[in-house]
């Protein structure tokens, strides 16, 4: 069967919904850490990462060990929400070198397997323990496609798909996405004034760093004061860490060391360290006031994901070398996108840590950019309300050759694409 054969299943029966394969129009046979094989043997630096769901590359080579023992022995696949060795490995894992170390005491909620169950999940708790509807979401959020996340979304594009009303949310400006505008102040005055409108909120739901939204990184300030004004007026801090934690900006948690203490944490992506379906919802002890069956949902049960996601604790956060890594991955693609952008006029750098990104002004530009470079083997996505930002999701074990390598393709694009303009004026 020839290449073009194999694509056309995909045009004649796959849906119309598919996306990042409309970028990357080859077939892929094999990946590992940071490196995709397509169908023709040529091999593509990865800077997309599954969108941060493989944050330790592709096939870890422990994890995939595991878990080919645990299928070997016939270990359970799938167990709903009943107790197997697997899930109770990964609960003891996480409490051990997670929560403990850190200071913090959650109940672990097995959701289903998707970041947008979390977020559902987080957002009726919310409503169920305070008694109140609604939920303050933020510009350029986004936090899933099922309706009550979507609710949440800023998106107007993904918003569209849902064909309803979406309720129940009130949208105010995340830190710095008005000019001139201080954004907490003016939080506090909506919600100070008994005319704004606004009823008394149940939760903030909010990114530390908006991965879809154009790498917008909240400030410890902002998040301390939101913080502070959720518990001045008895709402709850849903921490949205599905594409920002995990590791990806250098510590476990993306709001580590900034004296926040959530009341919700969704998590998803990398959760399970290998690319498989698992969400969860970290939740204060004191608000875990489901009955049971609830909130509940099928594919809870991922016991090949709970398997690699204890490996991947064991293996990465058993003492601090990979954060330590991380950090100085992160400082060289700050000084390696700061001289990127200086190839374009207005650019300006967005993110932190290792997701991080260029806002070249346009996303016509950013488009042609991440198109140039995976012409050059190299895969890497856009972000933001205008797709203006080139973002950088590399696996956090990329190595460091590969990783300069990869900019060295990035860098070359932007000044081909500036070079073009240039010439075309």
């Amino acid at each position: 069967m020839t290449h073009g054969s194999k694509t056309d299943i995909y045009s004649r029966r796959e849906s119309q919904a598919r996306s990042y394969c409309r970028a990357f129009p080859v077939t892929f046979t094999k990946a590992q850490n940071a490196t995709m094989t397509d169908s023709d043997g040529r091999s593509y630096t990865d800077f997309l990462a599954g969108c941060s769901s493989l944050n330790y590359g592709h096939n870890d080579p422990d994890m995939k060990s595991a878990l080919v023992d645990h299928i070997s022995r016939d270990g359970v696949t799938h167990g709903l929400d009943m107790h197997t060795d697997a899930k109770a490995d990964f609960l003891e894992a996480f409490e051990r070198l997670i929560l403990e170390p850190r200071g913090m005491d959650y109940k672990f909620m097995f959701t289903g397997p998707t970041g947008t169950n979390a977020v559902e999940a987080a957002m009726k708790l919310a409503r169920k323990t305070t008694g109140r509807e609604t939920i303050i979401a933020f510009t350029n959020g986004f936090h899933g496609m099922t309706m009550g996340a979507l609710a949440a979304t800023g998106n107007a594009g993904k918003r569209a798909g849902a064909g309803m009303s979406l309720s129940g949310v009130v949208r105010m400006p995340f830190e710095g996405a008005m000019e001139g505008v201080d954004s907490l102040a003016l939080i506090r005055a909506m919600l100070e004034n008994p005319s704004s409108g606004i009823d008394a909120p149940a939760a903030f739901l909010i990114e530390p760093v908006q991965g879809e939204g154009g790498l917008n990184a909240a400030s410890t300030e902002f998040l301390k004061g939101l913080q502070a004004l959720a518990r001045e007026h008895g709402a709850l801090v849903i921490m949205d860490d599905i594409q920002a934690g995990i590791g990806r900006t250098g510590p476990f948690f993306s709001f580590e060391g900034m004296g926040i203490q959530p009341d919700l944490i969704p998590l998803a992506k990398s959760l399970s360290g290998m690319g498989l379906p698992f969400a969860g919802l970290l939740i204060r002890p004191d608000l875990d006031v489901w009955k049971p069956a609830e909130h509940n949902g099928t594919f809870r049960g991922n016991n090949h994901a709970f398997v690699t996601a204890r490996v991947a604790l064991e293996k990465f956060w058993s003492n601090d070398a990979f954060q330590r890594q991380t950090e100085a991955k992160s400082a060289f693609l700050t000084e390696r996108l700061r001289a990127i952008a200086a190839h374009v006029p207005g650019a300006t750098l967005k993110g932190r840590g290792m997701m991080q990104g260029v806002d070249v002004g346009s996303g016509d530009m950013a488009a042609a950019i991440c198109a140039a470079c995976f012409e050059q083997g190299l895969i890497i996505e856009t972000s933001g309300a205008h797709d203006e930002v080139v973002k950088v999701l590399a696996p956090l074990t990329i190595p460091q050759d590969q990783f300069s390598a990869g900019l060295d393709i990035l860098e070359a694009a932007v000044q081909a694409q500036i070079s073009q303009k240039i010439a075309a004026e």
